[in-house]
């Protein structure tokens, strides 16, 4: 068995997934506990979700405690500099342990239960039993080192918008796939077909594993790109970024959308949502409706 650094970083549970960007971005990671939570018929019953925790392969000679903490530090500075504050950031504050001889890449998987994304959208890890009732669709994930289990506000906001306003038949673009999820979902619920893309390379891989696991890669198209090099324009549109991402590259999201399209923009919480709509109005786009869920917003837009 291998030995591991466990890394505890207390934050606001809103940022949980910029924490756990910094895990897979700096680590050889393999896994994060985002919460501490219990589950019963599908329902949280239980969360403590102000302690994230990494489990990074113990390296002595390459990171040191003392190490650790500074990156973290920096890269909190670094959230802060785009315009995040302490509050929204929380502590930041890295307490580090060395575990023996435990497979901590299986152990953080009992941490991460079937989840109701949606009405009818249900997340299953792939190392778990799930049963779905009649009209339930059913997405199979295993998120390896890419972002989207389908547990978090961003990630819901997105199924729920596309439940709502995506047409059957349509042909939709996932901007910033991470696991595929939003893309795999979108063709479970009636997209003739799908284009997801991610600036990250090491997550194609796994977003395309995830759609053979959903029996859709047929229907769904993975690549290294960002939404400027898309050529086709879609129905349909999802984009599951940080706010000031979102707001940079508003202009290359438009160029995707058909003129009766919608897009659904996530990844915004609800204080930073006036830069985003800054954007929106800047590039001629309409508000169709603000969806929210704890502090994070979903916008979904049309031409």
């Amino acid at each position: 068995m291998k030995d591991y650094y466990e890394i505890s970083v207390r934050i606001n549970p809103s940022a949980i997934e910029l924490v756990t960007e910094v895990f897979f971005e700096h680590f050889e990671c393999e896994g994060v506990v985002q919460a501490e939570e219990k589950w019963k018929d599908l329902k949280l019953i239980e969360t403590t979700n102000n302690i994230a925790k990494g489990y990074v392969l113990f390296e002595e000679e390459k990171f040191a405690p003392l190490d650790i903490q500074k990156i973290f530090y920096e890269a909190k500075d670094s959230l802060m500099e785009l315009g995040f504050t302490d509050e929204e950031l929380g502590e930041w504050s890295v307490q580090v342990k060395k575990v023996i001889n435990q497979d901590w890449s299986k152990k953080w998987k009992e941490h991460w239960k079937p989840t109701r994304a949606s009405e009818h959208v249900i997340i299953c890890p792939t190392w778990e039993q799930c049963s779905i009732e009649k009209g339930e669709i059913l997405i199979n994930l295993d998120p390896g080192s890419a972002f989207g289990t389908g547990t978090h506000a961003t990630t819901q906001l997105c199924i729920r918008a596309i439940e709502k306003y995506m047409p059957k038949g349509a042909v939709m673009a996932d901007i910033g796939t991470g696991s595929g999820i939003l893309a795999i979902t979108a063709i479970k619920c009636g997209a003739q077909r799908a284009v997801g893309v991610d600036n990250d390379p090491l997550v194609i891989d796994v977003a395309i594993d995830n759609a053979q696991v959903n029996h859709v890669y047929n229907k769904i198209e993975f690549s290294h790109k960002t939404a400027d090099e898309l050529q086709e324009k879609f129905d349909f549109v999802a984009a599951n970024i940080l706010h000031n991402v979102l707001a940079e590259i508003m202009g290359d999201l438009k160029k995707l959308m058909k003129p009766e399209a919608k897009m659904v923009l996530s990844g915004i919480l609800d204080e930073k949502q006036q830069v985003v709509l800054d954007a929106i109005s800047k590039h001629g786009l309409k508000v169709v409706e603000i969806l929210s869920q704890e502090n994070w917003v979903g916008i979904v837009v049309s031409l």
